[in-house]
């Protein structure tokens, strides 16, 4: 069943634009700090559905030099119990991160709780010198329950990601930096640029093989090794094992002829 066209949606709260490899999301909700609410969030499930169905690399970043404040307080001031049992930004992050192909998250300015956890959610994660991110849910009164909760210690570790929950400690870009929780700092005049590098080195692997290693990594650990047998060997039999792995011989062959023709006198 082929997923939604981007291309036809109308979208009030993401800024979406779709090319051959790649769809680039802009979280768009500049009045509120590109905070999430239920309609982006529907919003989101309409390019993962898409995404799903004709697998490409993700690049989600936000407008207005902010990813992403945190979820909307008016509108998380009035859930109930029944609204929190739902899941209702925990289900799109989940589905975020188990996208086919590798999400990247371009982070300027406030990445604040569930922006935060749309961050975590992400394979990749750069960013610019104003990067302020944390989870500040527990002086509200709650908990980070999109992901925060049990991501965040896979990331920084128990004792930093403890920190971040339980004091609500808010790290600057090279905290974030230095933790691992990124892995660049851009200026924000190049943090797109930078992202669309890092998505052009994905590009250039093998697509089935970036998305097929990207499931066995994420596999739980009783699965292994087996999933990482069987995942090869539907890897050994595909077409673009053999002609990358000929290209690779061609040049080294080409290369030796190369410099034996260079030593003759």
């Amino acid at each position: 069943m082929a997923g939604p066209d981007l291309a036809q949606e109308q979208f009030s709260t993401l800024l979406v634009e779709e090319r051959e490899d790649r769809v680039v999301v802009l979280l768009n909700r500049p009045d509120v700090r590109n905070a999430i609410d239920q309609q982006m969030v529907d919003e989101l499930h309409l390019v993962c559905a898409a995404l799903e169905q004709n697998p490409k690399v993700l690049i989600i970043a936000g407008v207005d030099g902010v990813f992403a404040s945190g979820a909307d307080i008016a509108q998380l001031r009035e859930r109930r119990r029944d609204d929190a049992l739902q899941g209702i930004n925990s289900t799109i992050f989940v589905r975020i991160a188990k996208l086919p192909m590798p999400v990247i998250a371009a982070l300027d300015g406030y990445c604040l709780g569930g922006g935060a956890e749309l961050a975590y959610a992400a394979d990749f994660r750069i960013g610019t010198p104003r990067v302020r991110i944390g989870n500040p849910e527990t002086g509200l009164g709650i908990l980070a329950a999109a992901g925060a909760s049990w991501r965040l210690k896979e990331l920084v570790g128990e004792p930093l990601a403890k920190q971040i929950l339980l004091a609500g400690l808010v790290l600057r870009a090279e905290d974030a930096l230095a933790a691992h929780l990124i892995t660049e700092i851009h200026e924000a005049s190049e943090l797109m640029d930078a992202a669309h590098s890092l998505a052009d080195r994905v590009g250039r692997q093998d697509p089935l093989a970036v998305r097929i290693t990207k499931s066995v990594f994420h596999a739980p650990a009783e699965a292994h090794p087996l999933i990482d047998q069987l995942a090869q060997g539907i890897l050994f039999e595909s077409q673009a094992k053999f002609d990358r792995m000929q290209q690779f011989l061609d040049k080294k062959t080409a290369k030796k002829a190369n410099d034996e023709k260079a030593k003759q006198p």
